[in-house]
């Protein structure tokens, strides 16, 4: 199967969770990609209104995706959502989702930014197979690993 991971990371975090999904989801003997959502001029926007993405991923040759993101003020990235509403249809696609944050309390927008991501999705017709959430706190390497077996058992 061939699958695109489509992230957006403004400190690597998010495509440190990406590169070890890839790594997982080869072992299994899929094809991956990983393709970066970015910013024109930069990932620290003064106004997010006026956010532009840089050659933004084409998913169309892609069987399956997975999305990931960091949180940003208790919700989805902004450049992450821009870019899921400007994609084409998802009809009959597996998708998977991921967020990375700092803070740990579930209502610190882990939930939220899922949710937002979900609501893409199913707003383009995908399926939405399953979800992560990685605190990167002093147990990530445990959660990230848990999350992917999960995510490579799904595909």
């Amino acid at each position: 199967m061939k699958i695109g991971i489509i992230v957006h990371s403004q400190t690597n975090n998010t495509y440190t969770v990406a590169l070890k999904l890839q790594e997982k989801l080869k072992e299994a003997g899929n094809e991956i990609e990983i393709r970066r959502v970015s910013m024109v001029g930069g990932d620290r926007p003064e106004d997010k209104k006026k956010i532009q993405l840089e050659n933004p991923p084409d998913i169309s040759e892609y069987d399956a995706l997975i999305f990931g993101a960091p949180v940003h003020a208790f919700a989805l990235a902004p450049a992450m959502q821009i870019y899921m509403e400007q994609l084409p249809s998802l009809k009959d696609k597996k998708i998977a989702l991921f967020v990375t944050k700092k803070l740990r309390f579930e209502w610190t927008g882990g939930s939220r930014a899922i949710g937002q991501m979900k609501n893409l999705c199913h707003s383009k017709e995908g399926i939405v197979m399953g979800t992560g959430v990685v605190v990167w706190n002093k147990q990530r390497d445990q959660k990230i690993s848990e999350m992917v077996q999960r995510f490579a058992d799904l595909f």
